[in-house]
């Protein structure tokens, strides 16, 4: 199982977040193997250790996969989830609000940025509230 959190607008605006995964399927020697999926644009990008950002929304629908660092992202609402190395975001709040992260710990934030086809089945499956971490 790879954990990703799904961050989205809601119908009034503000940025929501749900905990999921993303879905494996038994591949070869023993592998969980996801759906290949289109993209269109892969970039990298690297904070220091103490950045953060204030309010802002993505810019597009995107995975955003954190290689190293550790995350407090935070939405209108005061809800608060972390993202640890491996873990992927799922941005899709391309409007409204949006949200703030911080960086905690000492590492930079590497991320890899893919930019997905619209349509594309992203493989992303929402946990249970008792699911979740």
């Amino acid at each position: 199982m790879i954990r990703c959190v799904r961050l989205w607008t809601g119908e009034d605006g503000n940025s929501r977040f749900e905990e999921g995964m993303i879905d494996l399927d038994a591949g070869m020697r023993g592998d969980a193997v996801g759906k290949p999926m289109p993209a269109r644009e892969l970039s990298f990008q690297e904070t220091s250790s103490g950045g953060s950002y204030e309010w802002h929304q993505d810019p597009v629908p995107r995975f955003v996969i954190t290689l190293t660092g550790t995350l407090e992202f935070q939405v209108k609402s005061g809800e608060t989830f972390t993202i640890h190395p491996g873990d992927i975001l799922l941005a899709q709040d391309n409007s409204g609000t949006g949200h703030t992260w911080r960086l905690i710990g000492d590492e930079p934030w590497r991320r890899a940025y893919v930019v997905y086809e619209d349509g594309a089945d992203l493989g992303f499956r929402a946990l249970n509230k008792d699911q979740q971490t």
